[in-house]
């Protein structure tokens, strides 16, 4: 059987869609609780906390937000908001100095732009600073009900290992994975992807030996395969 760039055995495209949707349903089955683990009670705070989610924990996000909310509980707020008092309350996810410009630009976009509502399209998301497809998805797929893929650095690890795209490009793994699962599953597949990547499957070293998905991942053996060994390596959130 003839094998790709990347030394895989070649699959035809039915093959690879049936694969990819027995994954998806093993990874429902794992992880039955899987959602957006950043904390938020409207579309503004979730834009907010995903800005703030870059290069940063979730955990570390959310232990930053109740402040940040509660200082800024609008977006007229924000838009108006003194930099350096934003900046001491985000500064420990780092990079607060842009966050923080990416934030009031946010909010003065939005503002002027949209009446002071958080738009819940796409192609007006991404207009506004600091916000990309990324961070728009997170938006509209968890506080506006639009189902959309978050294609963070989990999610295009795992995909990638999985043997669904051998893309780099996070937009063109956006379209790839798009095509091999229903549309209303977008959202909910990106957490499992997500939580799956945050607890077995390892950036460097995954739990190959207890991976509910070892018998149809192309990727198995990139770690332990000994499940005592692998075990050891199963991590559990919230996330630092």
């Amino acid at each position: 059987m003839a094998t790709n760039a990347a030394g895989r055995k070649e699959e035809t495209r039915l093959a690879v869609v049936r694969r990819a949707r027995k994954m998806n349903r093993i990874l429902a089955e794992t992880y039955p609780d899987a959602h957006c683990e950043l904390d938020f009670g409207n579309p503004l705070e979730l834009l907010v906390a995903t800005i703030l989610s870059a290069q940063c924990t979730d955990k570390r996000v959310n232990m930053v937000t109740p402040i940040l909310f509660a200082k800024y509980p609008m977006v007229e707020d924000y838009a108006s908001a003194d930099r350096s008092e934003m900046e001491e309350i985000i500064r420990s996810t780092g990079f607060f100095r842009a966050k923080t410009t990416s934030i009031i630009g946010m909010a003065q976009a939005v503002c002027e732009r949209y009446g002071g509502e958080v738009p819940g399209k796409l192609k007006d998301l991404v207009t506004l600073p600091g916000v990309g497809r990324k961070t728009a998805n997170v938006v509209l797929g968890n506080a506006f009900d639009v189902p959309g893929l978050t294609v963070d650095t989990h999610f295009q690890r795992l995909v990638r290992r999985f043997g669904w795209t051998d893309e780099t490009d996070p937009v063109k793994i956006e379209h790839v994975v798009g095509e091999l699962l229903p549309r209303r599953e977008w959202t909910i597949f990106s957490h499992r992807v997500i939580w799956h990547g945050r607890r077995i499957c390892h950036a460097r070293r995954p739990a190959c030996g207890v991976c509910p998905l070892a018998a149809l991942c192309p990727s198995y053996g990139t770690g332990p395969t000994d499940p005592v060994q692998a075990a050891k390596l199963v991590r559990s959130g919230p996330f630092s």
